[in-house]
């Protein structure tokens, strides 16, 4: 009898221990979950007539991750019209949701910026296979303007879709597949 107790005891703790092994893991976990999206990945996509070559990269940093975009959009008479944007983000302590980098405290901490002063204030978040960067913008009237980059995991690469909107009025939806380089 007391050999049974023993065993079950013995089974019953080795259970707890994993258990607690696994929620102590889970935080760790949730804030590597970022590591799946690594990777350089390009496409094109013709938007407004003409032809726009997008790229990402999102690699690792110490305490997060950076991701970093490009689009060039060609324009009538050869021209062409870029944009380039790299964005750290790091973890906030809730599951799956990232504050930016884009600022230093005044203890030198990495920090967002202020959306009250002009500046975009941006974040995401990891739902799924999606990695999701938002970006809010107040104008000086106190308007505003949102920006969402939904950048899925699919075989070969990322689904993109980005929008923008303007007190609520759909400026832009863009749809592409990126290769992964």
């Amino acid at each position: 009898m007391k050999h049974r107790k023993t065993a079950a005891a013995q089974a019953a703790l080795g259970m707890f221990l994993a258990l607690c092994c696994a929620i102590a893991a889970a935080p760790a976990a949730a804030q590597n979950d970022f590591e799946r999206f690594i990777g350089a990945y390009r496409g094109s996509a013709q938007v407004d007539g003409a032809r726009r070559d997008m790229s990402v990269r999102i690699r690792a940093m110490e305490g997060g991750f950076e991701v970093n975009w490009k689009s060039v959009s060609h324009k009538s008479g050869g021209r062409l019209k870029e944009k380039e944007y790299t964005i750290g983000f790091r973890p906030t302590g809730r599951a799956g949701i990232y504050s930016s980098a884009m600022g230093v405290n005044v203890f030198g901490n990495p920090v967002p910026l202020d959306p009250m002063k002009g500046d975009p204030y941006v974040w995401s978040r990891i739902s799924g296979n999606t990695l999701t960067v938002f970006s809010l913008l107040i104008d000086d009237d106190g308007g505003y303007e949102m920006q969402q980059y939904n950048r899925a995991l699919a075989d070969g690469g990322l689904r993109l879709e980005y929008r923008r909107i303007r007190n609520g009025e759909k400026l832009k939806d863009i749809r592409v597949f990126l290769e992964k380089q």
